[in-house]
């Protein structure tokens, strides 16, 4: 009888584990979804943007009237990617780790978050308007100071409109986030449209319509005021979506908020300085006419490449707010290393279409820049290197060690930097693909056995290493084998590209599809 009773026992005990564990399962799944969903949201939005940004680089050069008005562009930009950084200063990560910490409180958080990013923005832009000559000077556009002033009013606004995006991110809204984000690029590009294209022809067949406000002469001048105009209105139309029923100023969780988010302010200069140092060295290391038309065609064909950077970004919006609010969950650590192991198909399978299929997206820009095609699959993997730092990064930011992450990344940005500085002058733009490459391998290599130590995640190492070494294996084989008919090479690595996605199928979408039966 005892026997019996023991049985079953086992037997409810046996099932309801049974039960737990398929709850798990479906939770798990459904968190998957979730995390996809906004992948997705995020990443159409992203790619949609980047993409018609790219359209702007053709435009460019054939409407600009020389190659040196485009490496003026491309300077100065990268010059504002970094002020962005700066200006934000860590507090997106922050809002979302004490919004997340301190729900109760979570519009304190943003109040303080917004009023603290405002008030250093505005005194930024003023200090900038003061000083925008010398400062001119200094980065060589003395003649033009007006333009180092539109662009760094226009990022100052950047900063400010940062934490109310970063609000709609907290707040799971990303169909909003997208929406606001594409009304930017839409914008931008009708103002570039409309000065470039639209006011020439006026000026042309009508001048009266536009002489009072239009110069024929400012040229390239015009691309500045567009950007400046367009962030001033998407900022002024996000405004309404996230407002809060009362805004309040608390100093000491602002001292708590800055002690987490300076060292992150560390890890983004250094993040942003390994993607823009070479566009910002490479008047000072290749001087003249020769070193802006090297610029040029590294910058353009960069963009390529910036389709894998625009993925880990779009996978980045939705994972930052996703890993916050799973933080101390019972299977936390198995949705991290799942994801990453997700992560990293998805980038390999954009790598491989883009190599697969870059004959037809060299198209994107023109002929002339083509030279540099080359560099393509070496910033690709250094953006996949890059993705999978960001995923590894949550161990630091998750046991409040951000100091760690500022360390990593500075030893990073050395590696990228004298990578630049000595070998930039001999080997121009291939210097720094295999520089950015060199850091952001470095880096992962470092962030992964540290985070190991202090947060243990038992990532699928065996499975990640096997599909980046069939993705190589595929890429190697289209790389030596070459049919004389273009169509025949096509349908080759189209079957290799299936094979691919079959392979992974079989090792763990049918795992998935199984668990969730």
């Amino acid at each position: 009888m005892s026997i019996f009773i023991k049985d079953i026992v086992f037997y409810l005990l046996a099932k309801r584990s049974k039960s737990l564990m398929s709850k798990r399962n479906i939770l798990f799944m459904a968190e998957m979804k979730s995390l996809a969903k906004d992948t997705v949201i995020y990443g159409v939005s992203s790619i949609l943007g980047k993409f018609l940004n790219w359209l702007l680089v053709p435009f460019y050069t054939y409407v600009l009237s020389e190659q040196a008005d485009y490496g003026i562009v491309t300077n100065l930009y990268a010059w504002t990617a970094l002020m962005l950084v700066i200006l934000t200063y860590g507090m997106e990560t922050g809002y979302f780790r004490f919004a997340n910490k301190f729900l109760e409180k979570a519009d304190t958080v943003y109040s303080t978050s917004l009023l603290a990013v405002g008030a250093t923005s505005l005194f930024f832009a003023l200090m900038v308007l003061a000083f925008s000559q010398p400062i001119s000077n200094g980065l060589g556009y003395g003649a033009n100071p007006e333009f180092v002033a539109m662009l760094m009013v226009a990022v100052s606004i950047d900063a400010f409109a940062s934490i109310p995006f970063a609000h709609l991110r907290f707040k799971k809204k990303p169909l909003h986030f997208a929406l606001l984000k594409m009304l930017f690029v839409v914008l931008n590009i009708t103002f570039n449209i409309f000065f470039l294209i639209v006011c020439p022809y006026l000026m042309k067949h009508f001048p009266d319509t536009v002489s009072w406000f239009y110069n024929p002469d400012y040229g390239v001048g015009y691309v500045f005021v567009a950007n400046v105009m367009a962030t001033a209105l998407q900022t002024l139309i996000l405004l309404p979506f996230v407002t809060i029923k009362k805004y309040s100023f608390d100093f000491p969780l602002l001292k708590k908020i800055l002690r987490y988010s300076l060292p992150l302010l560390v890890l983004g200069i250094a993040g942003i300085i390994d993607q823009t140092i070479d566009k910002i060295l490479f008047p000072f290391l290749l001087p003249g006419h020769e070193g802006a038309t090297q610029l040029g065609i590294y910058g353009a064909t960069s963009k390529l490449a910036l389709v894998m950077l625009v993925f880990t970004q779009a996978f980045r919006y939705a994972y930052e707010p996703f890993v916050f609010s799973q933080n101390g969950g019972k299977d936390s650590l198995k949705s991290y290393a799942d994801a990453m192991k997700y992560f990293v198909i998805s980038a390999l399978l954009i790598f491989l279409g883009m190599m697969f299929y870059l004959d037809i997206f060299k198209f994107i820009i023109k002929d002339t820049y083509w030279s540099g095609l080359a560099v393509v699959p070496i910033v690709l993997v250094a953006f996949i290197f890059q993705g999978i730092y960001f995923n590894l990064s949550f161990w630091y930011k998750l046991t409040d060690r951000t100091m760690y992450g500022a360390w990593i990344s500075l030893f990073g940005t050395l590696i990228v930097i004298v990578g630049n500085v000595l070998f930039v002058p001999y080997f121009s733009y291939w210097a720094s693909a295999w520089s950015a490459l060199a850091c952001y391998l470095a880096m992962t290599a470092i962030s992964y056995f540290l985070g190991q130590k202090y947060m243990p995640v038992d990532y699928d190492l065996r499975r990640i290493g096997l599909y980046a070494l069939l993705a190589l294996a595929l890429y190697g084989l289209i790389s030596v084998l070459q049919f004389e008919n273009i169509w025949l090479n096509y349908a080759f690595r189209t079957l290799l590209m299936f094979g691919f996605l079959g392979g992974v199928f079989l090792k763990d979408a049918r795992q998935i599809l199984l668990k969730k039966s």
